[in-house]
């Protein structure tokens, strides 16, 4: 501790030494001390120092380069950017017009439907009303042709009733006359004539025969009714009147008649 202290008051001294004047002469200081001996320090090896390793003087790094002064892009950057905005509002106002566009085409299309429908139901009711029309105009006609119908069957059957009333008249009037009694004898003479008397015919005969002919006289059908002969008198007298076809004709045309009533009577 001693020798501590000791070394610790040189140094101080050397320290007061004033620099500021001019080295002359040297003058030695005068220095009081009291050594104080410490027997045990004596008595003991004095203390190993250990000495620092001596720092490694820094690596000294190497100056960097300047950077070099950045451009000034801010004007860069506001066109950039108003170009992007620019951009976005295009994008925008043709997405509006597309909108817009797709409104458009969506509703003519709904004005197109309800144009076709109230062009489909006006067709419609005009159909419909054209449709009743007709139907109108058809029954119409059909009562006016009913109607055009009865009157003219009523005329036609007027004038049938007048003109067999008028026939009839001129029938009763030909009959009245004897020209119907000539016309029946002269149709039962020329069935007599052609008839062929079977084997079996007996004297007497009397049949009557309905007689059904055209006009012109052509005889279509011939049937035996009341008749006193047999099946083979019978058979015989219906050939004769086939075989007297076509009949005399009446001399007054108002006494033909389609169906006659002759009765067959021989002369023995």
């Amino acid at each position: 501790m001693a020798v501590l202290l000791h070394a610790a008051f040189v140094s101080s001294a050397l320290l007061a030494f004033d620099f500021s004047r001019p080295v002359t002469a040297a003058t030695p200081l005068a220095i009081q001390a009291t050594l104080v001996v410490d027997e045990d320090l004596q008595a003991r090896p004095p203390p190993v120092v250990k000495q620092p390793e001596p720092e490694p003087e820094p690596v000294q790094p190497e100056p960097e380069p300047e950077p070099e002064p950045e451009p000034d892009t801010s004007e860069q950057e506001r066109l950039e950017a108003a170009e992007l905005l620019r951009q976005e509002e295009e994008v925008r106002e043709q997405a509006r017009i597309r909108k817009l566009e797709e409104q458009e085409r969506l509703q003519k299309i709904k004005e197109d439907e309800q144009r076709r429908k109230r062009e489909e139901e006006e067709l419609e009711r005009k159909r419909v009303e054209a449709e009743r029309k007709r139907q109108e105009e058809v029954e119409r006609q059909r009562l006016e042709n009913e109607r055009l119908r009865k009157e003219a069957q009523e005329q036609e059957a007027e004038e049938l009733r007048m003109r067999e009333i008028a026939e009839e008249d001129a029938r009763l009037a030909a009959m009245s006359s004897g020209a119907m009694q000539r016309y029946t004898f002269a149709i039962q003479q020329k069935i007599v004539r052609n008839w062929v008397a079977p084997a079996s015919a007996q004297a007497g005969i009397e049949c009557v025969i309905d007689v059904r002919q055209l006009a012109g006289g052509e005889v279509i059908l011939a049937t035996v009714g009341r008749c006193n002969g047999d099946a083979a008198v019978r058979r015989s007298i219906e050939a004769a009147v086939m075989k007297a076809s076509p009949l005399p004709e009446p001399e007054n045309p108002n006494l033909f008649q389609r169906d006659l009533r002759i009765t067959f009577k021989p002369e023995e």
